[in-house]
Protein backbone atom coordinates (compact mmCIF):
# COMPACT_ATOMS: atom_id res chain seq x y z
CA UNK A 1 0.00 0.00 0.00
CA UNK A 2 1.46 3.38 -0.93
CA UNK A 3 2.15 6.13 1.97
CA UNK A 4 -0.39 8.94 1.92
CA UNK A 5 1.17 12.15 1.10
CA UNK A 6 0.53 15.50 2.70
CA UNK A 7 0.59 19.00 1.14
CA UNK A 8 2.69 21.87 2.25
CA UNK A 9 -0.59 23.21 3.84
CA UNK A 10 -1.19 20.15 6.08
CA UNK A 11 -0.05 21.34 9.39
CA UNK A 12 -1.81 24.62 8.28
CA UNK A 13 -4.91 22.33 8.40
CA UNK A 14 -4.76 20.29 11.27
CA UNK A 15 -3.64 23.24 13.21
CA UNK A 16 -7.27 24.73 12.43
CA UNK A 17 -8.83 21.99 13.27
CA UNK A 18 -9.95 20.40 9.84
CA UNK A 19 -11.30 17.06 9.68
CA UNK A 20 -9.02 15.14 7.32
CA UNK A 21 -9.49 12.25 4.84
CA UNK A 22 -7.58 10.49 2.10
CA UNK A 23 -8.31 11.52 -1.23
CA UNK A 24 -6.24 11.10 -4.50
CA UNK A 25 -3.51 9.95 -2.15
CA UNK A 26 -3.50 12.74 -0.18
CA UNK A 27 -4.45 13.53 3.42
CA UNK A 28 -6.92 17.01 2.76
CA UNK A 29 -9.41 18.22 4.92
CA UNK A 30 -13.03 17.58 4.51
CA UNK A 31 -13.95 20.81 6.56
CA UNK A 32 -12.84 23.07 9.51
CA UNK A 33 -14.58 24.12 12.80
CA UNK A 34 -16.89 26.38 10.72
CA UNK A 35 -18.82 23.22 9.00
CA UNK A 36 -19.49 22.15 5.27
CA UNK A 37 -23.00 24.09 5.11
CA UNK A 38 -20.44 27.49 6.43
CA UNK A 39 -17.75 27.02 3.84
CA UNK A 40 -20.42 26.21 0.80
CA UNK A 41 -22.07 29.48 1.45
CA UNK A 42 -19.07 31.64 2.23
CA UNK A 43 -18.60 30.88 -1.61
CA UNK A 44 -21.71 31.78 -2.65
CA UNK A 45 -22.61 34.80 -0.83
CA UNK A 46 -18.62 36.05 -0.16
CA UNK A 47 -15.56 34.16 -0.64
CA UNK A 48 -13.79 30.73 0.10
CA UNK A 49 -10.19 29.15 -0.31
CA UNK A 50 -9.47 25.59 -1.26
CA UNK A 51 -5.84 24.34 -1.04
CA UNK A 52 -5.51 22.46 -4.30
CA UNK A 53 -2.33 21.26 -4.10
CA UNK A 54 -3.22 17.91 -4.36
CA UNK A 55 -3.28 18.45 -8.14
CA UNK A 56 -0.86 17.87 -10.97
CA UNK A 57 0.27 19.90 -13.44
CA UNK A 58 2.60 18.92 -16.34
CA UNK A 59 4.86 21.34 -18.19
CA UNK A 60 4.61 21.22 -22.29
CA UNK A 61 7.04 22.96 -24.02
CA UNK A 62 8.86 23.37 -27.07
CA UNK A 63 8.19 23.42 -31.67
CA UNK A 64 6.03 20.47 -31.26
CA UNK A 65 4.13 21.17 -28.23
CA UNK A 66 0.92 22.46 -29.52
CA UNK A 67 0.79 20.15 -32.23
CA UNK A 68 1.22 16.82 -29.41
CA UNK A 69 -1.54 18.65 -27.60
CA UNK A 70 -3.83 18.48 -30.34
CA UNK A 71 -3.31 14.58 -30.81
CA UNK A 72 -3.73 13.95 -27.14
CA UNK A 73 -6.77 16.55 -26.20
CA UNK A 74 -10.12 15.84 -27.21
CA UNK A 75 -10.43 19.84 -27.46
CA UNK A 76 -9.24 21.66 -30.48
CA UNK A 77 -7.44 24.33 -29.40
CA UNK A 78 -7.07 25.58 -32.94
CA UNK A 79 -10.74 26.26 -33.25
CA UNK A 80 -12.23 26.83 -29.20
CA UNK A 81 -12.41 30.21 -28.06
CA UNK A 82 -15.86 32.25 -28.03
CA UNK A 83 -18.46 32.13 -30.85
CA UNK A 84 -16.49 32.56 -33.76
CA UNK A 85 -14.46 29.58 -32.16
CA UNK A 86 -10.79 30.97 -33.18
CA UNK A 87 -7.24 29.54 -31.99
CA UNK A 88 -6.55 29.33 -28.46
CA UNK A 89 -3.82 32.05 -27.71
CA UNK A 90 -1.06 32.69 -24.75
CA UNK A 91 -3.26 33.96 -21.52
CA UNK A 92 -5.62 31.79 -22.44
CA UNK A 93 -6.88 28.21 -21.72
CA UNK A 94 -9.61 25.27 -22.31
CA UNK A 95 -11.08 22.31 -20.39
CA UNK A 96 -10.71 18.77 -22.19
CA UNK A 97 -10.50 15.39 -21.39
CA UNK A 98 -7.36 12.75 -22.92
CA UNK A 99 -8.75 9.55 -23.72
CA UNK A 100 -7.46 5.84 -24.32
CA UNK A 101 -8.16 4.98 -28.16
CA UNK A 102 -11.30 2.99 -26.83
CA UNK A 103 -12.65 6.36 -26.04
CA UNK A 104 -12.50 5.79 -22.74
CA UNK A 105 -11.28 8.95 -20.18
CA UNK A 106 -7.94 9.14 -18.42
CA UNK A 107 -8.18 12.09 -16.81
CA UNK A 108 -10.26 15.68 -17.75
CA UNK A 109 -7.62 18.48 -17.76
CA UNK A 110 -7.30 22.20 -18.07
CA UNK A 111 -4.42 23.36 -20.96
CA UNK A 112 -2.87 26.45 -20.16
CA UNK A 113 -1.02 28.37 -23.18
CA UNK A 114 1.37 30.26 -21.17
CA UNK A 115 3.14 31.49 -24.79
CA UNK A 116 3.26 30.64 -27.82
CA UNK A 117 5.53 27.08 -27.09
CA UNK A 118 4.81 26.79 -23.83
CA UNK A 119 1.74 25.46 -22.28
CA UNK A 120 0.92 24.06 -18.86
CA UNK A 121 -2.17 21.23 -18.62
CA UNK A 122 -3.29 21.02 -14.97
CA UNK A 123 -4.68 17.04 -13.75
CA UNK A 124 -6.18 15.88 -11.20
CA UNK A 125 -4.42 14.39 -7.91
CA UNK A 126 -2.00 11.55 -8.52
CA UNK A 127 -2.74 11.93 -12.43
CA UNK A 128 0.39 13.75 -13.18
CA UNK A 129 2.84 10.90 -14.14
CA UNK A 130 -0.17 9.17 -16.21
CA UNK A 131 -0.76 11.82 -18.25
CA UNK A 132 2.94 13.18 -18.59
CA UNK A 133 3.72 9.33 -19.95
CA UNK A 134 0.92 9.68 -21.89
CA UNK A 135 1.93 12.36 -23.72
CA UNK A 136 5.65 11.33 -23.89
CA UNK A 137 4.20 8.24 -25.28
CA UNK A 138 2.17 10.05 -28.35
CA UNK A 139 4.59 12.24 -28.64
CA UNK A 140 7.17 11.49 -31.09
CA UNK A 141 8.18 15.46 -31.64
CA UNK A 142 12.00 15.28 -30.55
CA UNK A 143 11.31 19.20 -30.00
CA UNK A 144 8.84 18.83 -27.05
CA UNK A 145 9.82 18.27 -23.54
CA UNK A 146 7.21 17.34 -21.12
CA UNK A 147 7.98 17.61 -16.98
CA UNK A 148 5.46 16.10 -14.79
CA UNK A 149 5.32 18.95 -12.16
CA UNK A 150 3.16 16.91 -9.13
CA UNK A 151 4.25 18.24 -5.70
CA UNK A 152 6.74 20.93 -7.33
CA UNK A 153 3.87 23.74 -7.76
CA UNK A 154 1.45 25.37 -5.06
CA UNK A 155 -1.57 26.02 -5.77
CA UNK A 156 -4.73 26.92 -4.32
CA UNK A 157 -8.29 28.64 -5.05
CA UNK A 158 -10.54 31.77 -3.91
CA UNK A 159 -13.93 31.44 -4.79
CA UNK A 160 -16.79 33.99 -4.72
CA UNK A 161 -17.91 37.11 -5.47
CA UNK A 162 -15.74 39.00 -2.88
CA UNK A 163 -12.73 36.80 -4.75
CA UNK A 164 -11.39 39.82 -6.73
CA UNK A 165 -11.76 42.74 -3.98
CA UNK A 166 -9.85 40.38 -1.90
CA UNK A 167 -7.00 39.51 -4.11
CA UNK A 168 -6.53 43.42 -5.28
CA UNK A 169 -5.64 44.05 -1.63
CA UNK A 170 -2.37 41.97 -1.62
CA UNK A 171 -1.61 42.09 -5.47
CA UNK A 172 0.50 44.57 -6.91
CA UNK A 173 -0.63 47.20 -9.74
CA UNK A 174 -4.32 44.98 -8.76
CA UNK A 175 -5.97 47.52 -11.79
CA UNK A 176 -3.75 46.38 -14.39
CA UNK A 177 -4.00 42.62 -13.45
CA UNK A 178 -7.44 42.35 -13.64
CA UNK A 179 -7.97 44.34 -16.77
CA UNK A 180 -8.93 41.77 -19.69
CA UNK A 181 -8.70 39.21 -17.33
CA UNK A 182 -11.80 37.34 -18.83
CA UNK A 183 -13.52 33.63 -17.85
CA UNK A 184 -10.62 30.80 -18.83
CA UNK A 185 -7.69 33.15 -19.37
CA UNK A 186 -4.42 33.48 -17.20
CA UNK A 187 -1.47 36.18 -16.24
CA UNK A 188 1.65 36.03 -14.60
CA UNK A 189 3.77 32.89 -13.60
CA UNK A 190 7.06 32.01 -12.53
CA UNK A 191 9.91 29.71 -13.46
CA UNK A 192 9.18 28.03 -16.77
CA UNK A 193 5.60 28.40 -16.36
CA UNK A 194 5.23 32.04 -17.17
CA UNK A 195 2.92 34.19 -19.53
CA UNK A 196 3.69 37.05 -21.34
CA UNK A 197 2.90 39.19 -18.60
CA UNK A 198 4.55 39.74 -14.73
CA UNK A 199 2.02 39.42 -11.63
CA UNK A 200 3.42 39.83 -8.03
CA UNK A 201 2.26 39.94 -4.57
CA UNK A 202 2.70 43.12 -2.54
CA UNK A 203 5.31 41.00 -0.76
CA UNK A 204 7.38 40.12 -4.11
CA UNK A 205 6.14 36.36 -4.86
CA UNK A 206 5.31 35.86 -8.36
CA UNK A 207 2.18 34.41 -9.57
CA UNK A 208 0.24 32.98 -11.92
CA UNK A 209 -3.13 33.98 -11.65
CA UNK A 210 -6.04 32.12 -13.58
CA UNK A 211 -9.90 33.07 -13.77
CA UNK A 212 -10.56 29.84 -13.28
CA UNK A 213 -12.12 27.18 -10.47
CA UNK A 214 -14.32 24.09 -9.56
CA UNK A 215 -17.51 25.92 -7.71
CA UNK A 216 -19.32 27.11 -10.57
CA UNK A 217 -18.67 30.66 -9.59
CA UNK A 218 -16.29 33.73 -9.46
CA UNK A 219 -12.58 33.42 -8.87
CA UNK A 220 -8.99 32.69 -8.95
CA UNK A 221 -7.17 29.49 -8.97
CA UNK A 222 -3.20 30.63 -7.69
CA UNK A 223 0.15 29.15 -8.67
CA UNK A 224 2.94 29.86 -6.44
CA UNK A 225 6.33 28.32 -6.02
CA UNK A 226 5.56 25.44 -3.59
CA UNK A 227 7.99 27.05 -1.19
CA UNK A 228 5.49 30.50 -0.80
CA UNK A 229 2.21 28.59 -0.70
CA UNK A 230 1.83 28.59 3.14
CA UNK A 231 2.69 32.20 3.29
CA UNK A 232 0.13 32.99 0.27
CA UNK A 233 -2.56 31.23 2.11
CA UNK A 234 -2.41 32.96 5.12
CA UNK A 235 -2.12 36.50 3.03
CA UNK A 236 -5.23 35.84 1.23
CA UNK A 237 -7.03 34.57 4.58
CA UNK A 238 -5.65 37.98 6.36
CA UNK A 239 -6.74 40.19 3.35
CA UNK A 240 -10.38 38.56 3.15
CA UNK A 241 -11.05 38.55 7.15
CA UNK A 242 -12.97 41.49 7.15
CA UNK A 243 -14.97 39.75 4.06
CA UNK A 244 -15.53 36.72 6.34
CA UNK A 245 -13.49 34.49 4.16
CA UNK A 246 -13.36 30.95 4.76
CA UNK A 247 -10.65 28.17 4.65
CA UNK A 248 -12.80 25.07 2.91
CA UNK A 249 -12.37 21.78 2.48
CA UNK A 250 -13.38 19.07 -0.16
CA UNK A 251 -16.68 18.39 1.12
CA UNK A 252 -17.67 22.06 0.10
CA UNK A 253 -16.32 21.44 -2.84
CA UNK A 254 -18.02 18.97 -3.89
CA UNK A 255 -20.97 20.15 -3.17
CA UNK A 256 -20.11 23.61 -5.15
CA UNK A 257 -19.19 21.42 -8.29
CA UNK A 258 -22.11 19.12 -8.59
CA UNK A 259 -24.50 22.13 -8.03
CA UNK A 260 -22.96 23.54 -10.66
CA UNK A 261 -22.80 20.63 -13.01
CA UNK A 262 -18.84 19.66 -12.68
CA UNK A 263 -17.90 16.59 -13.21
CA UNK A 264 -15.53 14.95 -10.82
CA UNK A 265 -12.53 12.66 -12.58
CA UNK A 266 -12.98 9.16 -12.06
CA UNK A 267 -16.56 9.47 -10.81
CA UNK A 268 -19.00 11.15 -13.01
CA UNK A 269 -16.45 10.50 -16.26
CA UNK A 270 -14.14 7.55 -16.58
CA UNK A 271 -13.74 3.82 -17.65
CA UNK A 272 -16.59 4.18 -20.16
CA UNK A 273 -16.85 6.35 -23.51
CA UNK A 274 -17.05 10.02 -23.61
CA UNK A 275 -20.67 10.13 -24.72
CA UNK A 276 -24.34 11.26 -23.49
CA UNK A 277 -22.91 13.75 -21.11
CA UNK A 278 -23.43 17.09 -20.27
CA UNK A 279 -20.48 18.15 -21.06
CA UNK A 280 -19.96 17.89 -25.36
CA UNK A 281 -18.34 21.18 -25.59
CA UNK A 282 -14.96 19.44 -24.46
CA UNK A 283 -15.46 17.02 -27.54
CA UNK A 284 -14.26 18.91 -31.29
CA UNK A 285 -17.68 18.19 -32.97
CA UNK A 286 -18.27 20.27 -36.09
CA UNK A 287 -20.89 22.05 -36.57
CA UNK A 288 -23.12 19.75 -37.83
CA UNK A 289 -22.81 17.18 -35.28
CA UNK A 290 -21.43 15.05 -37.93
CA UNK A 291 -18.12 14.15 -36.71
CA UNK A 292 -14.99 16.12 -35.63
CA UNK A 293 -12.73 18.92 -36.58
CA UNK A 294 -10.03 17.33 -35.56
CA UNK A 295 -8.55 13.84 -35.56
CA UNK A 296 -7.36 12.95 -31.71
CA UNK A 297 -6.17 9.78 -30.11
CA UNK A 298 -10.06 7.96 -28.97
CA UNK A 299 -12.16 10.05 -31.17
CA UNK A 300 -12.68 7.09 -33.59
CA UNK A 301 -14.14 4.84 -30.74
CA UNK A 302 -16.65 7.46 -30.60
CA UNK A 303 -17.19 8.05 -33.78
CA UNK A 304 -18.20 4.09 -33.76
CA UNK A 305 -19.45 3.61 -30.72
CA UNK A 306 -23.10 2.17 -29.81
CA UNK A 307 -22.95 3.29 -26.12
CA UNK A 308 -26.43 3.55 -24.85
CA UNK A 309 -26.45 4.61 -21.30
CA UNK A 310 -26.62 8.37 -20.47
CA UNK A 311 -24.90 10.60 -18.10
CA UNK A 312 -27.70 13.03 -16.30
CA UNK A 313 -27.68 15.89 -13.73
CA UNK A 314 -30.35 15.66 -10.62
CA UNK A 315 -31.72 17.83 -8.10
CA UNK A 316 -33.83 16.58 -5.45
CA UNK A 317 -36.92 18.65 -3.49
CA UNK A 318 -35.19 18.40 -0.42
CA UNK A 319 -31.81 18.05 1.24
CA UNK A 320 -31.49 14.51 1.92
CA UNK A 321 -28.93 12.19 -0.19
CA UNK A 322 -28.02 8.64 -1.34
CA UNK A 323 -24.66 7.84 -1.04
CA UNK A 324 -23.12 6.64 -4.14
CA UNK A 325 -22.18 3.14 -3.41
CA UNK A 326 -22.35 -0.22 -4.90
CA UNK A 327 -25.59 -0.82 -2.88
CA UNK A 328 -27.59 2.05 -4.24
CA UNK A 329 -29.43 2.21 -7.51
CA UNK A 330 -31.72 4.13 -9.69
CA UNK A 331 -35.50 3.25 -10.57
CA UNK A 332 -38.23 4.42 -12.38
CA UNK A 333 -41.15 5.80 -10.15
CA UNK A 334 -42.85 2.42 -11.18
CA UNK A 335 -40.08 0.33 -9.61
CA UNK A 336 -38.34 -0.04 -13.17
CA UNK A 337 -34.26 -0.49 -12.72
CA UNK A 338 -32.49 2.33 -14.71
CA UNK A 339 -28.67 2.52 -13.55
CA UNK A 340 -26.75 3.54 -11.31
CA UNK A 341 -25.75 6.99 -8.86
CA UNK A 342 -22.97 8.47 -9.64
CA UNK A 343 -22.60 11.46 -7.43
CA UNK A 344 -25.20 12.87 -4.82
CA UNK A 345 -24.25 15.31 -2.41
CA UNK A 346 -26.48 18.33 -1.19
CA UNK A 347 -25.75 21.88 -2.63
CA UNK A 348 -26.64 23.86 0.65
CA UNK A 349 -27.04 27.40 -1.32
CA UNK A 350 -30.76 26.54 -3.16
CA UNK A 351 -34.26 25.68 -2.38
CA UNK A 352 -37.63 25.55 -4.30
CA UNK A 353 -40.15 27.50 -5.08
CA UNK A 354 -43.27 26.85 -6.45
CA UNK A 355 -41.55 24.23 -7.81
CA UNK A 356 -38.94 26.43 -9.31
CA UNK A 357 -35.08 26.05 -8.14
CA UNK A 358 -34.03 29.09 -6.36
CA UNK A 359 -30.39 30.45 -4.75
CA UNK A 360 -29.51 32.96 -2.70
CA UNK A 361 -27.52 34.20 -4.74
CA UNK A 362 -30.17 35.76 -6.53
CA UNK A 363 -32.50 36.11 -3.68
CA UNK A 364 -30.62 37.69 -0.42
CA UNK A 365 -34.13 37.30 1.74
CA UNK A 366 -34.50 33.82 0.47
CA UNK A 367 -33.83 30.82 3.37
CA UNK A 368 -32.21 28.22 1.37
CA UNK A 369 -32.68 24.30 3.04
CA UNK A 370 -30.21 22.52 0.61
CA UNK A 371 -31.07 19.88 -2.18
CA UNK A 372 -29.76 17.10 -3.05
CA UNK A 373 -27.61 17.04 -6.90
CA UNK A 374 -25.61 15.03 -8.73
CA UNK A 375 -25.08 12.70 -11.42
CA UNK A 376 -26.76 9.09 -12.40
CA UNK A 377 -25.60 6.69 -15.31
CA UNK A 378 -28.49 5.50 -16.75
CA UNK A 379 -30.04 3.21 -19.51
CA UNK A 380 -31.95 5.00 -21.44
CA UNK A 381 -32.50 8.83 -21.80
CA UNK A 382 -34.11 10.83 -19.60
CA UNK A 383 -35.40 14.79 -20.75
CA UNK A 384 -35.25 17.72 -18.11
CA UNK A 385 -38.11 17.43 -15.25
CA UNK A 386 -39.09 13.71 -15.59
CA UNK A 387 -38.29 12.47 -12.30
CA UNK A 388 -36.76 9.42 -11.08
CA UNK A 389 -36.20 7.41 -7.76
CA UNK A 390 -32.75 7.21 -5.64
CA UNK A 391 -32.62 4.25 -3.35
CA UNK A 392 -29.69 2.31 -1.28
CA UNK A 393 -32.34 -0.49 -0.56
CA UNK A 394 -33.43 1.18 2.92
CA UNK A 395 -34.14 4.08 1.55
CA UNK A 396 -35.78 5.84 -1.13
CA UNK A 397 -35.74 9.91 -2.46
CA UNK A 398 -38.01 11.31 -5.80
CA UNK A 399 -35.08 13.69 -7.80
CA UNK A 400 -35.94 15.76 -11.00
CA UNK A 401 -33.50 15.18 -14.03
CA UNK A 402 -32.50 18.45 -14.87
CA UNK A 403 -30.64 20.36 -17.23
CA UNK A 404 -28.74 22.79 -14.90
CA UNK A 405 -28.51 22.77 -11.06
CA UNK A 406 -28.04 26.18 -9.32
CA UNK A 407 -28.91 29.48 -10.91
CA UNK A 408 -27.59 33.02 -10.63
CA UNK A 409 -24.05 31.21 -10.36
CA UNK A 410 -21.17 34.31 -11.29
CA UNK A 411 -18.11 32.30 -12.83
CA UNK A 412 -18.47 34.29 -16.07
CA UNK A 413 -19.41 37.41 -15.23
CA UNK A 414 -17.75 40.23 -15.98
CA UNK A 415 -14.88 41.72 -13.78
CA UNK A 416 -16.33 45.34 -13.62
CA UNK A 417 -19.52 43.35 -12.25
CA UNK A 418 -17.41 42.14 -9.59
CA UNK A 419 -15.10 44.70 -8.92
CA UNK A 420 -18.06 47.51 -8.27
Amino acid sequence: MATSKETVLHSWHVANGANMALFGNYDMPLWYKTGAKAEHLAVIQGAGIFDTSHMAAVSVQGKGARTLLQRCLSKNIDCCLGQGKSPLVDGRCVYGVYLKTDGTVIDDAIVYQLQAESFMVVVNAGMGGEIAGHLVENGGERTVTVVDLTDRVGKMDIQGPDSARILGKILKNPAAVFERLVYFSCKGGFADLQTSASVELVDGTPLLLSRTGYTGEFGFELFVPIDRLVSVWTMVLEAGREKGVLACGLAARDSLRAGAVLPLSHQDIGPWPFLNNPWPFALPFNDGHSGFSKDFIGAQALLQSNWDKYTLPFAGFDPRKIGAGSDSFVTSETGERLGSILTCTTDMAIGRVDGEIVSVAGNKQFQAKGLCCGFVLLDKQCVPGETVILSDGKRKIKVEIRADVRPDRTARKAMSLMLG
